[in-house]
């Protein structure tokens, strides 16, 4: 029970820093700007208000003529006021596909910060959603602090002694020297000075620290959820429940959530520690605070549970918990026809080749070089059939593929779609919203109803002329390869489940890489 607790005190910290991600808080998009495909990174302040930092690469060579890149930071609350003219983004010199600019994210929430580009081919917009947290508090350089109190002692010492010459010397005549009850009365008043400087400071403290302690509760914490499971028949129910108090408090005011590739949530299971079990699954809601799903025949042991949901804001989030499984299911039947799981001996992935279930090769095309910290990962796979051949995949929910990778301590999981790290309900909500969109549930209602009429789970119809695209994902065969923009946060030792689907079947290839 010690343990189990231990490991519960780990996971609630590694979630004080995380948003839509575990310990990854930037986002990364590729995607495309009209006639332009683009790759935009955004560094997340940590901080509200905060500077966020852009780049916008250009992945095709850029035309012929003057280009123009804009950003604008837009906040999801029509409510709020119009958005400021966007800014524009700086070439970085000696990359001529390379902007980059600094945007100010002025209040906790979700932002869609859109990037137009202006030349020869016209102009395109993309949409990449930032969720903007406070996960911190900036520290004071020790010393900048020690020279603002020395000039803070220098500033009281000379008010005190002004004060003091005030009392004392005005109203002499030039040479005259000050008498004894001058004098006295000078003292007196330097005495008075420095007591009501003083007690000025201790107010000024105190407002400090109560401005500070406001700020401290702010910080962002995922909603706090707690998963358990059950056995019926043989069956293994996961049950989990969002059982933070702010999700009903009335002030809090969170928006509804919105399903995300067809779903309202993707809940990952990952084996502690060894990482040698892995299960994707979309449990169905028992009402607004509570989900279950099936679950798989996996071995005994603890596990951490990741639950990524979306909210009608487009804020995304990724939900934390543990569960420990004590027995395996003796048999399963999946809750959705999208739920995989799979399990290994625990041991390190070997090579940069993997086998899948159906007879497939998924090969890592990640070269000789070493994956570095916030450098851009070479994250492109291949998957070929058992001939050797390039095989064809079929959308799964919509994309590609899916990639989901955990540091082994669990400080840094992620949920990757070949369009990067935002949350494709997100791209959604802002692509439809509409001013009107004011009453809670309306834009949620049109979603849901969207998606449902779509014919593929989390693919959204083009958008109407001149409007804003929402990065549809055709639901036809795809290329047998396909690549994630990603660079990790920190360094460790990382596995990588990448899924795809083929023939209607979910096949999973497992990799390990260590990053430095």
């Amino acid at each position: 029970m010690t343990r189990y607790r231990l490991r519960l005190g780990t996971i609630a910290a590694i979630a004080l820093v995380a948003s839509a991600h575990v310990g990854s808080p930037d986002t990364y998009f590729e995607g495309a700007a009209g006639p332009y495909a683009v790759r935009v990174i955004v560094r997340s302040p940590g901080v509200v208000p905060g500077l966020a930092q852009i780049t916008v690469r250009l992945l095709s060579p850029p035309p012929q003529g003057a280009l123009r890149v804009l950003v604008l930071p837009v906040y999801w609350d029509p409510r709020t006021a119009a958005p400021p003219p966007p800014d524009v983004a700086e070439r970085v010199p000696g990359d001529s596909t390379l902007y980059s600019a600094a945007l100010w994210l002025m209040t906790g929430g979700a932002y869609s910060v859109q990037v137009t580009i202006e030349g020869a081919r016209g102009s395109g917009t993309a949409l990449v959603p930032v969720m903007a947290v406070a996960t911190r508090r900036l520290a004071l350089d020790k010393p900048l602090g020690a020279l603002l109190l020395a000039l803070g002692a220098f500033l009281f010492i000379g008010a005190v002694t002004v004060i003091g010459a005030a009392v004392r010397e005005s109203g002499l005549e030039p040479g005259a020297a000050p008498d004894r009850r001058r004098t006295i009365r000078s003292r007196v008043a330097m005495g008075v000075a420095t007591l009501v400087l003083a007690l000025a400071l201790a107010g000024g403290r105190g407002w400090w620290n109560r401005v500070d302690a406001e700020y401290r509760t702010g910080l962002y914490q995922p909603l706090h959820a707690t998963a358990s499971v059950r056995t019926t028949g043989g069956a293994n129910v996961l049950r989990l429940a969002i059982d933070d108090s702010s999700w009903i408090d009335p002030k809090r005011q969170w928006t509804p959530l919105v399903p995300d590739h067809g779903h309202l949530m993707h809940l990952f299971l990952v084996r502690d520690s060894s990482l040698a079990g892995f299960a994707h699954l979309h449990p169905l809601p028992l009402d607004s605070a509570t989900f279950e799903s099936a679950l798989p025949p996996l071995e005994p042991g603890d596990y951490r549970v990741y639950a990524d949901i979306v909210h009608e804001s487009g804020f995304a989030e990724t939900l934390v918990a543990t569960l420990e499984i004590r027995a395996p299911a003796s048999r399963w039947r999946p809750a959705d026809p999208d739920d995989a799981w799979t399990t290994s001996n625990g041991q390190r992935a070997t090579g940069n080749v993997v086998s899948l279930p159906d007879g497939s090769i998924m090969t890592w095309q990640r070269g000789d070089t070493s994956i570095l910290v916030d450098h851009e990962a070479p994250l492109r796979f291949v998957v070929t059939d058992p001939q050797g051949r390039p095989a064809s995949l079929e959308p799964y929910m919509g994309m590609a593929g899916h990639l989901m990778l955990t540091r082994d301590d669990g400080a840094v999981f992620v949920h990757l779609h070949p369009a990067g790290t935002v949350a494709f309900a997100s791209l959604e909500t802002f692509a439809l919203r509409q001013p009107g969109d004011t009453i809670r549930g309306l834009l949620g209602a049109r979603l849901t109803a969207l998606e449902k009429g779509s014919g593929e789970r989390g693919v959204v119809p083009p958008a109407a002329p001149g409007r804003l695209s929402a990065h549809r994902e055709e639901p036809l065969p795809t290329p047998h390869s396909l690549s994630f923009p990603y660079a990790f946060p920190k360094p460790g030792h990382y596995r990588l489940w990448v899924q795809v689907k083929r023939s209607g079947q979910i096949l999973t290839g497992v990799f390990d890489t260590d990053v430095q």
